[in-house]
């Protein structure tokens, strides 16, 4: 859609909100989205990995101009690597009264102040769990779970099979030099996805990579 841009307010609004994309990523995902749904008619989309809403704001946006509904799937208890002691975590986000994580409060004000409300649908549990009794056919996917080894693998064995031809699969965190993060997303869902025929890489945007089901 070129010319088209994201409003200033929603984009600020994804900017200030707690999260790990940076702006260039945030917006090659919001144009990736609003492709994907101009190739793949009625399907809605699906991100898998919320935290307190900022990547949801772009998809979000999309969903909402291209009358799709977007599905933002995620425990808000954190990833591995959000628990205390790691290195993205936010003590802001821990519940004093369990000592839990919960980042749906952060994520139910972020959809709220962006007026996505209408467009979003929060399914808050576990991805795994999520993925086994979904039987839609998706326009686009995200995968921004759990980085462990697992997590990875299981969303991307239970997700990416309800990606419809001509559909989207969007990874982030995808880093195929060790030295700049974490390898899951790279080994457990880029690799296959390639490896499996089904998809071929549209772009690469940082550690954002597109792909595109055949």
């Amino acid at each position: 859609m070129t010319g088209v841009r994201m409003s200033t307010a929603r984009r600020e609004l994804a900017l200030s909100t707690k999260g790990f994309m940076p702006a260039d990523e945030g917006e090659a995902l919001w144009n990736a989205a609003l492709a994907a749904a101009a190739s793949v008619h009625e399907a809605p989309m699906l991100e898998v990995g919320s935290y307190c809403g900022r990547s949801t704001v772009w998809l979000g946006d999309a969903a909402e101009r291209s009358g799709r509904t977007l599905f933002a799937v995620d425990h808000h208890r954190g990833s591995e690597e959000n628990q205390a002691g790691w290195e993205h975590h936010d003590p802001e986000v821990v519940d004093p009264r369990t000592g839990m994580m919960d980042t749906l409060p952060f994520f139910r004000r972020t959809m709220h102040e962006a007026d996505l409300e209408s467009s979003v649908i929060a399914l808050v549990g576990r991805s795994p769990q999520a993925a086994a009794t979904w039987t839609t056919p998706l326009s686009f996917l995200f995968v921004d779970g759990g980085h462990g080894e697992e997590p990875a693998r299981l969303d991307f064995e239970g997700w990416t099979p309800h990606v419809a031809s001509g559909g989207t699969l969007a990874i982030h965190d995808v880093f195929p030099d060790p030295a700049d993060g974490g390898r899951p997303p790279y080994e457990q869902i880029y690799l296959p996805a390639l490896e499996s025929g089904r998809f071929s890489e549209v772009s690469a945007t940082g550690s954002l990579r597109v792909l595109r089901r055949h």
